[in-house]
């Protein structure tokens, strides 16, 4: 239990609010003279019929101060406690020394699963730059829910149903020159581009396509062969990206994977009369939710998006008996989840309570919006090269001698990619430029990952130090006592983030360290003559070292050693 969790139970002792409501609104000043932890009193005084001033001195008599709490104040409407110093630093240290890479983590989630629907590529299209945003969040949230004791799930669920694949087979085989399994998915896209022209002026090609993907949908041989081959050839060049990004998945079932499992929910709607007919398509009238209806069956018979969706939901809970289910998909879709999530309601699925759509803004380079079937397609490859590149260049002349540059360049370059996509609250949209992501004296990812380079090198130099030997007590400057409360917040930010989803709470308690590591760097003689002091400097230099090497990999950053 930290301070603040401390504090909260102890305020839970005094005022008839649930313990999880009383941590939440506690507050750090923003003046250090006026405390650590603050309570604002103002919504007790609905509560309890008097002054917030006054409800603030009533508790000031009545707490009962917990451990290492050496007094506190009220001020106006507040409650300030203040922190017993000496004891604050070497509990800190010795809890993030002691926990090891486990700082910041729990067993929360013990014996439960949370499964995330992130990425979620296309089949033969580019791994393109939009896919940024829900590529790093999924797989943040994936290495924070790991952190915190669940046991995660990554799904993949890629786009390898559709019309899309005749047209692909089509372009194929009027313009292939060699084996499918030969293609690259930029030379796929250039057919599929191609398709799209030539399909302008010879509006039959459609019809060739859909015939094409009606093969697929019955099993013919040569056009499933064809299919799976473009699926092989996609998947194998995209785990390449991924593997640069430290991004893992454990299923990749797709679109397709759901064609044999939509039956039952199509049957259990029209048994339960959720569904109805209208105009040839069967349909979930939401109209009174005011939505448009969720289409089931298109008039034709044949299945969409949503149809796939909610076999997909069933099956994962079946599968794996879900704690959450969590679709990390861009805001463009808030409606369609809306109306899934209604449909399962509907059914009867009293578990769509933990279905959440983690949405997202846009992330863009200046020069507008891309589309692959007009060939306007940024890669996100050429973006992570392009980055790298940028990055040895600057590696180049502000480390000549570092002996391996190429490595270097690489972690820094792909960190200040997905840095950028995090570093915000997910739904704002974001311009991306490569100026400002490698900057490496601002709120970025290199400025992260230098501060842990510069971690090391201390430590390094210094020979390492006696654990055994360490008196925090001496910590009482207030570079030190910053440094340590900065620390000390990691843990509080880690659970914040699994439980809003937000990435980015993680990445601003590692700049929150990285900017009072810097600080302390600078003001303070770490190998200081005294070697009580200098213990117990080093110590709080592994400390801070530690904890940004944590929170960069939980956000699927490398922590190089040296820059």
């Amino acid at each position: 239990m930290n301070y603040t969790e401390a504090v909260a139970a102890a305020l839970k002792g005094c005022v008839e609010l649930p313990e999880e409501e009383l941590f939440a609104l506690l507050e750090t000043p923003k003046n250090p003279s006026m405390g650590d932890i603050a309570f604002p009193c103002f919504k007790l005084s609905k509560l309890l019929r008097k002054a917030p001033n006054a409800i603030a001195a009533e508790l000031k008599e009545k707490i009962v101060l917990p451990a290492g709490i050496e007094r506190a104040e009220a001020v106006g409407p507040y409650l300030n406690f203040f922190i017993e110093k000496g004891q604050q630093a070497q509990t800190v240290l010795t809890k993030v020394l002691d926990a090891g890479k486990a700082y910041g983590g729990s067993d929360e989630g013990k014996g439960r699963h949370v499964v995330l629907d992130y990425s979620s590529i296309n089949i033969a299209k580019p791994f393109g730059f939009h896919h940024l945003p829900s590529t790093a969040i999924g797989n943040a949230l994936y290495r924070i829910y790991r952190h915190l004791g669940y046991d995660p799930v990554g799904v993949n669920h890629l786009g390898d149903w559709g019309t899309q694949f005749g047209k692909m087979i089509v372009a194929y085989r009027k313009w292939g020159e060699k084996p499918v399994d030969q293609y690259g998915i930029r030379e796929l896209v250039d057919l599929y581009v191609r398709y799209h022209k030539e399909a302008e002026e010879h509006p039959e090609m459609d019809e060739e396509a859909r015939a094409w993907f009606h093969r697929i949908e019955t099993g013919d041989e040569e056009a499933v062969a064809l299919w799976k081959q473009m699926k092989d050839a996609t998947i194998r060049e995209v785990k390449k990206t991924y593997a640069r990004m430290g991004v893992q998945f454990d299923s990749w079932a797709g679109e397709s994977f759901y064609e044999d499992k939509m039956e039952p929910v199509i049957r259990e709607l029209k048994e339960k009369g959720i569904s109805k007919l209208d105009k040839g398509a069967t349909i979930v009238d939401l109209s009174e939710w005011n939505m448009p209806p969720c289409i089931i069956l298109k008039s034709d018979g044949s299945t969409i998006y949503a149809t796939r969706d909610l076999a997909a939901a069933c099956y994962r809970k079946e599968t794996y008996d879900f704690a959450k289910l969590l679709y990390v998909v861009a805001y463009q879709q808030d409606l369609h989840f809306k109306q899934i999530f209604k449909v399962l309601e509907l059914m009867g699925r009293d578990w769509v309570k933990d279905c959440v759509h983690v949405n997202f803004g846009m992330v863009s380079m200046e020069g507008g919006a891309f589309h692959t079937r007009e060939g306007k397609v940024l890669y996100l490859d050429d973006v992570l090269d392009a980055a790298v590149e940028k990055t040895y260049e600057i590696i180049c002349e502000k480390s000549p001698d570092l002996e391996d540059k190429r490595s270097a360049a690489e972690a820094v370059g792909v960190g200040a990619v997905i840095w950028g996509a995090l570093y915000n609250s997910r739904i704002k949209d974001v311009v991306f430029s490569y100026d400002k992501v490698l900057n490496f004296d601002g709120e970025t990812g290199p400025y992260a990952q230098y501060t842990h380079a510069r971690c090391c090198s201390v430590l390094r130099k210094a020979g390492g130090y006696d654990r055994g030997a360490l008196d925090a007590s001496v910590l009482s400057d207030p570079y030190s006592l910053a440094l340590l409360k900065a620390i000390d917040g990691f843990p509080a930010a880690v659970k914040a983030a699994g439980e809003k989803y937000e990435p980015y709470l993680v990445a601003r308690a590692v700049m929150a360290v990285c900017t009072a590591m810097n600080k302390f760097y600078y003001e303070i003689r770490i190998m200081a003559d005294d070697e009580k002091e200098r213990t117990a400097r080093l110590a709080l230099t592994d400390a801070a070292r530690q904890t940004i090497e944590i929170g960069l990999n939980l956000l699927g950053i490398q922590a190089p050693e040296r820059m």
